[in-house]
Formats: C-alpha cells, sequence, structure tokens
C-alpha cells in the first residue's frame, strides 16, 4: 500500500491528495509558469474558461498567448523579475461573460521571485451582487 504523503506548511499540513482536491474546488482557473517562464501547472477546475490541454506543461508560456499580446506577457514577466511589480489585473468581455484575470508574482520568503500565477475568473455573477445576504437560503 502507498504511503500518503503529508505536505508540511507554516501553518499546518495537508496530504497531496488534499492540495489537489482544494485546487480543484477553487472557482477559478490557476496557471502557474516557473521563473524560466515554463508552464509547470494548471488545475481542471470543472468549467475553466480557458481550456488547457496537459501539452502547455513544458513550454514557454510566451507560445501559449496570441502573438498581438506577447510583448505585454513579457512586460509583466520582467517588471515581476525585476521586482518593480507584484501584481498585473485585466478583464475582458467573453460573449456575455466578464472575466477577471489577474497575475501575481510569486515570491520566496527572501522576496527571491520564483514564478507567476495566473488567476482567472468568470465575474459576471459577482458584479450583480447588491445589499447583503446573510442567512442561508437553500431550497
Amino acid at each position: 500500500m502507498e504511503e500518503k504523503k503529508e505536505l508540511i506548511f507554516e501553518n499546518g499540513s495537508l496530504l497531496k491528495e488534499e492540495v489537489e482536491a482544494l485546487l480543484e474546488s477553487l472557482p477559478v482557473d490557476l496557471t502557474f509558469v516557473d521563473k524560466h517562464d515554463t508552464v509547470r501547472y494548471f488545475n481542471k477546475a470543472q468549467s475553466r474558461i480557458f481550456k488547457r490541454s496537459k501539452a502547455v506543461i513544458g513550454r514557454k508560456v510566451q507560445q501559449c498567448h496570441p502573438q498581438k499580446s506577447i510583448h505585454i506577457v513579457n512586460r509583466i514577466l520582467e517588471e515581476f523579475k525585476k521586482g518593480e511589480r507584484d501584481s498585473a489585473e485585466f478583464w475582458i468581455k467573453l460573449n456575455e461573460r466578464l472575466i477577471y484575470i489577474r497575475y501575481f508574482a510569486v515570491r520566496d520568503r527572501e522576496g527571491r521571485y520564483l514564478g507567476t500565477l495566473e488567476v482567472t475568473q468568470d465575474i459576471t455573477k459577482i458584479k450583480k451582487i447588491e445589499g447583503e445576504k446573510r442567512i442561508l437560503d437553500w431550497k
């Protein structure tokens, strides 16, 4: 029987299968690009906005974007690597949906650049929220 590997973090521990399940349950698309601009990971969120194939793993991130936006991708990565910025955000209309795309510099405790996390989310319903909802109203 395979031994379950526990990952120890500063604020607790999780099994590898728990980390995978946690990442898959988030209502966002995640993609991690390492410090060498290589795509290393993406989650398989049920309703991924931008579909990914496992073929992107190991590719340069520049090969995963339209030619017309590569200069923007490179600028974001350069500024993250230099430590000049820690995030970049965009939003686009995709059919009837509003898509929020954020990039975050991932750094170690000493501030060294480890890579970039892309987080994409359909915020169409979120934009419509007003007032408060303080009770559970499952029906």
